[in-house]
């Protein structure tokens, strides 16, 4: 796996973007320009791994403009050694900048190629996250309670049974919506008690 001096150059410039456009939490800036994002997009797409766009990978689904994976991430407030679930593993790209901040990272995949693929691409990059096949309603009650869940797909409700999985304490981040979703962050206070917070309309393809 090849990291040019051309793709750090174009990722900096990236991470320039990110910071102009609200990103302010410098440890998520910094991991941004670690991480290579051109290793999660396809190789036909290479040109535009570093454009602040969605990109299509396999089964129909997306990789997330950088943006908005730093808005996710930025909103659950990471920190070190915490446990956190993500729904839609995807190329596995959040998967990997959450596991860079320090988390422990469990990471939930419906599309069978989808998952084999990027359990294999955490292998080859020597990163241990937790990956499972299956259907992300269900989350993974095994490792419940997380701190944090993010979910990378477009949710038409709040899923009750994640939020059953938070701590009190714990931060949801979700995108809320059919067509065009709204980010929101859930945090759940007591048992009973949720905060719920929104910041800005998002496009995801639709949570399955």
């Amino acid at each position: 796996m090849i990291d040019t001096f051309r793709d750090k150059g174009l990722r900096k410039q990236m991470v320039e973007d990110l910071q102009k456009k609200g990103i302010s939490d410098e440890r998520l800036l910094e991991v941004f320009n670690e991480v290579p994002r051109h290793y999660f997009v396809p190789n036909s797409l290479y040109e535009h791994a570093y454009a602040d766009i969605a990109l299509p990978i396999a089964c129909k689904q997306t990789i997330s403009q950088p943006y908005t994976v730093a808005i996710q991430t930025q909103l659950l407030e990471v920190k070190k050694n915490q446990r956190l679930l993500e729904i839609g593993t995807g190329s596995g790209y959040q998967a990997v900048i959450l596991k860079k901040l320090g988390a422990y990272v469990y990471t939930i995949e419906r599309q069978k190629v989808i998952f084999d693929e990027t359990k294999k691409l955490f292998e080859r990059l020597g990163l241990s996250i937790a990956s499972k096949y299956g259907d992300g309603h269900a989350g993974w009650t095994d490792f419940a309670p997380f701190d944090g869940i993010v979910i990378t797909c477009g949710a038409n409700e709040v899923p009750k049974n994640l939020l059953n999985q938070l701590k009190i304490g714990g931060k949801m981040v979700v995108p809320i919506g059919e067509g065009v979703q709204t980010m929101t962050r859930i945090i759940r206070l007591s048992e009973t008690e949720y905060e719920t917070t929104t910041h800005g309309v998002f496009r995801f393809v639709p949570m399955l």
